[in-house]
């Protein structure tokens, strides 16, 4: 049994040759450029999503806390995921887009490094963070705002190559 979990694991790198989780070696690696760009959507009902662009909010400006929330989550992403190296985050920009047809929010994060790894996991817990975040500033208007598709859109450099999934 033992053999076939580490046949059937070798790309899971995560985990050792008994099945434990642990942190991926990469002190090997030379650091290279590497960038990940995640979205999310928020929606809501147009009455919230009416006086969130109107500024018209019991706790503030919603879409400027729920950037700096992604910006701080993506510097903390390390603490937050268990397998997670720190990494030195050169750019981290959250865009928080309103899209009247959902309606609610488009949320972007990219996030770019040179380093030995990637930053995907930093780039998707900033935007699910900013997400929540727009979530916390709004409830007081709307309890069933909904968070979706939180997914990544490209990852670039690194030794798996470029990533970019197919167009929906």
């Amino acid at each position: 049994m033992q053999d076939n979990f580490s046949q059937n694991s070798a790309n899971l790198t995560h985990l050792d040759q008994q099945g434990q989780a642990q942190m991926v070696d990469v002190s090997d690696k030379a650091p290279t450029f590497r960038q990940a760009v995640a979205a999310a959507k928020v929606r809501m009902l147009p009455e919230t999503f009416a006086a969130i662009e109107a500024g018209n909010t019991p706790k503030g400006d919603v879409l400027a806390t729920a950037r700096l929330a992604g910006i701080m989550a993506a510097k903390q992403t390390a603490a937050l995921i268990p397998l997670c190296h720190p990494l030195p985050l050169q750019k981290i920009a959250v865009e928080v887009t309103p899209d009247p047809q959902l309606p609610g929010y488009q949320i972007y994060a990219t996030v770019k490094t040179k380093a030995e790894t990637g930053v995907e996991m930093e780039a998707l817990t900033a935007v699910s963070i900013a997400a929540l975040t727009l979530y916390d500033m709004a409830k007081a208007l709307e309890k069933s705002i909904q968070i979706e598709s939180i997914r990544l859109l490209s990852k670039t450099g690194g030794k798996s190559g470029n990533y970019f999934p197919p167009e929906p």
